[in-house]
């Protein structure tokens, strides 16, 4: 391989950006780096998940504004369609609850709601994407996915990782709409433009970008991606994302106090979109400290109940979890996680583990690097924590816990 360097793609919800990586996995540039196209090996794609867009088949117009993944405009489709079955009646064939999250019920919702779309849509005039389907459109012309993406439109069938004619039915969306699954390492295309002849080689959701990134190749390793926007639940009582440490460093514990932040419902491992936000326990004596480091905790307390599910589901319990995001500077959320979950907890050097992970999949799609034992090797950790809470206490606190999150359901009436 000629070229030095491999460039990521990551599309959040927010922001894009472009990160380069050398051959060791570490970052070389974050701004203008001055490279040629004939610098760059391969492009690899990561993406927000489940953000829906619908366009023009030969202009490339997008026909109305994307359906962002918080989106909860399908709640009366997904009512609809959950009917007396209630919200598992898709889970075999496509292993997802019914839920406005995903992107097969916003396709419905456009078609519904976009005058003579449907039409079009039976016709091929107008092609579905999330936004990995848009990028890799726009970069090279082809109308693709990954299976990670594809999975969580409910349409495809994890038995054959296709689309599936019966969910199609259901949802009520044509074939013709619809982008090729392939796999998430592979060479989609080579680009156009400024970046003509480097292969777009990767398409990977966010999550499972992050997964590959930390290297995660094997039964039992788990990573957790942790983002700054809780921080921003406590406005008013911090004017700055890394004020929460030190706060909630002033008190032993949480006072008593538990919040909740189903500010939009409960996703996984809930799926209730009729719970609310709830802060439990309060007594004249929990002060903004406790309300901070309650904050900090339910982040660890999420994060063991989808643990929890996981172990369930799949009988394979988990031995350690690494860990990355801005929140994970935070060596108390950190500590605490460790303790719930009783497992280590493990930070790496690189911090951009989901750019990172869609620039390996793309590097082994071009033969950058030869296998996975590769990029194992060159994973390396920044910082370790080890379990240190009692038994006792940890099971106590995470009753209370679940008993805070009761508190959140039924809040929505649906009448």
């Amino acid at each position: 391989m000629t070229s030095t360097y491999l460039a990521a793609i990551d599309q959040g919800t927010t922001s894009t950006r472009c990160i380069v990586f050398d051959v060791d996995g570490r970052i070389v540039a974050l701004d203008r780096a001055g490279l040629s196209r004939a610098d760059i090996a391969a492009i690899g794609i990561t993406n927000q998940r489940e953000t829906t867009l619908v366009w023009d088949a030969e202009t490339g117009e997008p026909v109305h504004p994307a359906i962002v993944w918080q989106d909860t405009r399908t709640d009366r489709i997904i009512r609809e369609l959950a009917g007396d079955a209630g919200s598992d009646r898709f889970r075999a064939a496509c292993g997802l609850p019914l839920a406005t999250y995903f992107a097969g019920p916003k396709v419905r919702w456009l078609l519904d709601n976009v005058p003579g779309l449907d039409k079009r849509a039976e016709r091929g005039e107008v092609l579905f994407g999330t936004i990995d389907t848009w990028l890799i459109w726009q970069l090279t012309g082809r109308h693709a996915t990954d299976v990670t993406n594809a999975s969580r439109t409910m349409l495809m069938g994890l038995s054959t990782l296709d689309w599936d004619p019966a969910l199609l039915d259901a949802f009520g969306v044509p074939r013709a709409m619809l982008p090729e699954i392939l796999p998430s390492s592979h060479v989609y295309g080579e680009a156009r433009g400024d970046l003509g002849g480097v292969p777009v080689a990767s398409a990977l959701g966010d999550q499972s970008a992050a997964l590959f990134g930390q290297t995660c190749f094997d039964p039992g390793q788990a990573k957790c991606t942790y983002g700054t926007g809780s921080f921003l639940l406590l406005n008013g009582i911090i004017s700055s994302a890394p004020e929460i440490n030190e706060l909630a460093a002033q008190v032993e514990d949480n006072g008593g106090c538990y919040f909740v932040p189903a500010f939009s419902g409960l996703f996984a491992p809930y799926w209730r979109p009729d719970a609310r936000g709830v802060i439990a326990g309060l007594t004249g004596y929990v002060t903004k400290a406790h309300l901070a480091r309650a904050a900090l905790e339910a982040t660890a307390w999420q994060v063991k109940d989808v643990v929890d599910a996981m172990a369930a589901d799949s009988h394979v319990e988990l031995n350690l979890l690494n860990v990355d995001g801005g929140m994970t500077a935070s060596t108390l959320l950190m500590q605490f996680q460790a303790d719930v979950l009783d497992v280590p907890v493990v930070r790496p050097t690189v911090a951009e583990t989901t750019s990172l992970g869609a620039a390996y999949a793309a590097g082994l799609a071009v033969g950058y690097w030869p296998d996975l034992d590769t990029l194992r090797a060159k994973w390396e950790a920044d910082a370790r924590w080890e379990p240190a809470m009692p038994a006792p206490e940890r099971d106590r606190a995470y009753r209370l816990w679940r008993k805070a999150v009761d508190r959140t359901l039924g809040w929505l009436d649906e009448s």
